[in-house]
């Protein structure tokens, strides 16, 4: 029996569905007392800048993606399927739907980060057309470890 599958842009209504989402998917990178505190999405939220995108099967969150902008470029951020809903297309349908966001928005040109060992997902990006950008070097600055 088919799972009746939808996309829809999550409010932060869903925050803690989204949450339990990325820790089941073993998301490491996620920072709750930080920039992916409630407070700091309703934030970001209100500028307009960041979409977080959910997939749904038969009204259980199954995947999530966060597009955001800085009115120049675009990006893909904590992109998580539940373990067992994997290999299904879900993320394919969750970047594609996160570009779509992007696009209305003006937005051009797209990009990743994606942790060195993580091999799904750099092969997923790369069958989606995402290139890997030689020569350039990712730096931060952080005001503190939760952010």
């Amino acid at each position: 029996m088919g799972h009746h599958t939808r996309l829809r842009r999550l409010t932060l209504d869903d925050y803690e569905r989204w949450m339990a989402v990325w820790r089941e998917a073993g998301l490491h990178s996620v920072r709750p007392n930080g920039r992916d505190s409630r407070e700091a999405f309703s934030a970001q939220f209100a500028s307009g800048t960041h979409t977080m995108i959910g997939l749904e099967e038969d009204e259980k969150l199954v995947g999530v993606v966060l597009a955001t902008h800085d009115g120049r470029k675009g990006w893909i951020n904590r992109l998580a399927v539940l373990p067992q809903r994997r290999r299904l297309g879900h993320a394919v349908l969750l970047v594609h739907e996160a570009e779509k966001v992007l696009h209305e928005h003006g937005i051009a040109i797209v990009a990743v980060l994606i942790e060195p060992d993580n091999e799904p997902s750099l092969g997923l990006f790369r069958k989606l057309g995402y290139e890997e950008g030689v020569g350039i070097r990712y730096l931060r600055k952080k005001e503190s470890p939760d952010v």
